[in-house]
């Protein structure tokens, strides 16, 4: 059973097996977390997502899919992209939140990672409200069958750790 911790910080400074970043589909980065990985990471990191749009996605990363690369600078050994859906009032994307963190968790499984941080993905400019995105999140990883041993919600601010702190304290399945 995958342990689920919280902490408020920054993600960047995280010493795990893997980092998700919570990714534009171009995978080039951009704002928020996704440029402060990319750029305390290193140009190695963009190195291997240029790669990757040459290669295997050259129509980018559809949101809820995930795919890593090397953490560059990071401390930690890879990150694991995926692309958030953006939010919206008329359409129900929650399975596509979900899919970001069951497939980063596949992902993690498939390059033996046992220690993964996550953010609150698509709760930035995606506009995500973060008790929706906490509650999803938190069921994914609950719901996923992984070999990770250890999973780190790691929030930037109070109201994002809140969300997430009444989520993992709501029951969960079993």
């Amino acid at each position: 059973m995958t342990a689920i911790g919280l902490v408020q910080g920054d993600i960047t400074r995280q010493s795990v097996d893997a980092i998700v970043n919570a990714a534009n589909s171009s995978l080039m980065g951009g704002g928020g977390v996704d440029g402060a990985i990319h750029a305390r990471g290193g140009p190695a990191i963009i190195e291997e997502c240029r790669r990757l749009r040459a290669t295997t996605l050259p129509r980018g990363l559809p949101p809820g899919r995930a795919v890593a690369t090397t953490a560059g600078k990071l401390d930690a050994r890879w990150v694991i992209h995926t692309v958030g859906p953006v939010y919206s009032k008329n359409e129900d994307r929650s399975h596509l939140l979900a899919s970001c963190h069951s497939e980063s968790l596949r992902v993690a499984d498939e390059l033996g990672a046992r220690t993964v941080a996550f953010p609150a993905i698509s709760t930035g400019v995606y506009g995500y409200p973060l008790d929706a995105a906490a509650v999803v999140a938190v069921r994914a990883v609950r719901d996923a069958t992984s070999n990770v041993d250890e999973v780190r919600f790691v929030l930037f601010d109070a109201p994002a750790y809140e969300a997430f702190a009444r989520a993992l304290a709501a029951p969960g399945p079993g």
